[in-house]
């Protein structure tokens, strides 16, 4: 499936989320954390192709995502991404290493999740900062965002990795 979204930094939290249940958006998922492994081969095959393979761990579960390459676009981040459950994390991690994969990046965010029609919008707190991510159609997320307050000079198309690498 091909994803499109933004991020937009924000300072208070609490105030954005307000506006984003005025603005008639469902609180689908209270504040969980989320802990993210991003894999590749030692010759950074993924990585040069800006594409990534993701361990993400949700309390129990556990998820593998593949993630394409970005499509160009000025404002939006937009690249196929397909992810399936895994019931045996352990194995996974077994499986990659024995494809010649490790590693390579790790982190974490606490997330809270939103919905208003289609478009799903989350509230993340990450070690680069507070924001809120926009996942949709470009019109819906336009839309949104202005009733937010937002403009597309703040639209974000970086990923945390590299949100979370700029700022070290």
């Amino acid at each position: 499936m091909v994803e499109i979204e933004i991020k937009i930094k924000v300072k208070d939290l609490s105030s954005v989320e307000a506006k984003i249940l005025h603005q008639g958006a469902e609180l689908i998922k209270e504040r969980f954390l989320e802990e993210n492994t991003l894999y590749d081969f030692p010759s950074e095959t993924f990585y040069k192709k800006r594409q990534a393979i993701r361990v993400r761990k949700i309390g129990p579960k556990t998820f593998l995502t593949f993630k394409g390459t970005p499509q160009k676009s000025r404002k939006f981040k937009i690249r196929e991404e397909y992810e399936t459950e895994v019931k045996h994390q352990k194995q996974l991690k077994k499986i990659l290493k024995s494809l010649g994969m490790v590693p390579v990046f790790d982190y974490q965010k606490y997330r809270k999740v939103f919905k208003k029609g289609s478009l799903k919008i989350y509230l993340d707190e990450t070690s680069a900062g507070n924001f809120v991510e926009m996942e949709g159609e470009r019109n819906e997320i336009v839309r949104f965002a202005k009733a937010l307050d937002f403009s597309k000079d703040e639209f974000i198309k970086l990923d945390y990795v590299q949100l979370i690498k700029k700022r070290k």
